[in-house]
């Protein structure tokens, strides 16, 4: 493992729907940035993103993000992938029309 190496996600779009999702460790994808396998090694991530990409039926711009270990998982560490994982900014769609207190 390089020492530069962050830990780090494969997040993408879902082709069809849009939404963000995560690629879990046993190779679902999920719409919970929690949910997603937390990559400690630079060769795994290459594979894992290669695992990703190449469901082009199904997902769309995957790429690998950065991420913390937080108390339920991986957590972002960026504020575009905070807002990500928020859902869109459109209180009545996807994610955010889920919760009650928005």
């Amino acid at each position: 493992m390089s020492q530069n190496f962050a830990p780090k996600i494969v997040t993408a779009n879902h082709l069809v729907e849009g939404d963000v999702i995560y690629l879990t460790e046993n190779g679902d994808w999920s719409r919970n940035h929690s949910d997603a396998e937390f990559i400690t090694d630079e060769a795994r991530a290459a594979i894992r993103l290669g695992f990703a990409e190449a469901q082009q039926e199904r997902v769309v711009g995957a790429y690998l993000a950065d991420a913390k270990l937080g108390p339920n998982g991986p957590a972002p560490i960026h504020f575009r992938e905070d807002f990500r994982s928020r859902g869109p900014s459109n209180y009545q769609h996807g994610k955010q029309s889920e919760q009650t207190n928005v």
